[in-house]
């Protein structure tokens, strides 16, 4: 038994081979490298004689530098520091209408030329300076000259909104003019013509107020997808409403597909309208749908209007 115990110690797996000669193998690269390294790639010695060569280079070229690249100088404005404000030297103090004045005259007052760009594209699009406090609205306008010109700033009064017969009114911009719609009328052209409002948002309105059958209130547009708030309060004020157009939903008579269809009516609801329907033999008023759990008052003022008893 010992011979065999014996001949073991000196038996390997083939895994333990491959191991074995791998490690082997890594050995031998190491140390090749470590000697064939230093011919192959010879460390650089700088002589005395290369250093002097190197600054005598340096030297010659100092003058033509000088003369291609002259001293960078930079301009600052002066700063009073009693006062915590800029001395524009260049800017001239007189009164103005920021909404009337021209470029050249935005430049007396000291402002830079990007920031009459930003100023007279506001202006193109409608925008108006409607008190003076309105100049520390400019963008890029530094607070302390902004302070020094509030005061000389003169605005003429604004026109108002000019209101008609029809109780419609139209408001004008330089080449815009704005008129109020019937949101329960208007096809997608009339809409286009709000501000904010382009082809995709007419659609989507369009589209919401032929599902729910029309509106009945302004504000039910602010529910349309994709509207922002902010472009609802826009155009809030040009809009009137007519609810002679609004298509109301026999309880009596539709289908749950008919009822669930509607945006205001969710599956659960629109089946419990149809459950109702069939325990009781038909609605005698709309008000009744009040007696199902799951319309609150909420939901009944908001669902009356499309809803109707034949």
């Amino acid at each position: 038994m010992r011979p065999a115990d014996n001949k073991s110690y000196f038996h390997f797996t083939r895994k333990e081979r491959t191991g074995i000669f791998f490690l082997i193998s890594m050995a031998l690269v190491v140390t090749s490298a470590s000697i064939i390294y230093p011919h192959i790639f010879k460390p650089y010695v700088q002589t005395t004689e290369v250093y002097a060569s190197d600054i005598s280079r340096l030297e010659a070229k100092s003058p033509d530098s000088a003369r291609k690249y002259p001293p960078y100088k930079k301009e600052f404005r002066s700063y009073n520091s009693a006062s915590n404000n800029f001395k524009n030297t260049e800017g001239e103090l007189f009164y103005f209408d920021p909404n009337t004045i021209s470029e050249n005259e935005w430049r007396r007052l000291g402002l830079r030329d990007k920031t009459i760009s930003i100023i007279q594209n506001y202006l193109s699009k409608g925008g108006r300076f409607r008190e003076a406090v309105d100049i520390k609205k400019i963008w890029g306008l530094h607070e302390d000259l902004a302070n020094r010109l509030m005061p000389y700033a003169r605005i003429a009064n604004l026109p108002e909104k000019k209101f008609d017969s029809k109780n419609s009114f139209e408001k004008s911009y330089p080449g815009k003019t704005y008129r109020t719609v019937n949101i329960n009328e208007a096809d997608t052209l009339a809409l286009t013509q709000l501000p904010g409002i382009g082809p995709k948002l007419s659609q989507r309105i369009i589209k919401y107020r032929n599902k729910l059958g029309g509106f009945y209130e302004v504000d039910q547009i602010a529910e349309t997808f994709g509207l922002p708030d902010s472009t609802f309060k826009k155009i809030r004020v040009w809009l009137q409403i007519s609810e002679s157009n609004i298509k109301k939903i026999n309880i009596n008579a539709a289908t749950l597909d008919e009822l669930k269809a509607h945006p205001y009516i969710r599956y659960n609801l629109a089946n419990a309208l149809i459950q109702y329907r069939q325990q009781h033999k038909n609605y005698s008023s709309v008000s009744e749908i009040r007696n199902i759990m799951l319309v609150d008052d909420t939901t009944y003022q908001k669902l009356a209007p499309y809803l109707a008893v034949e």
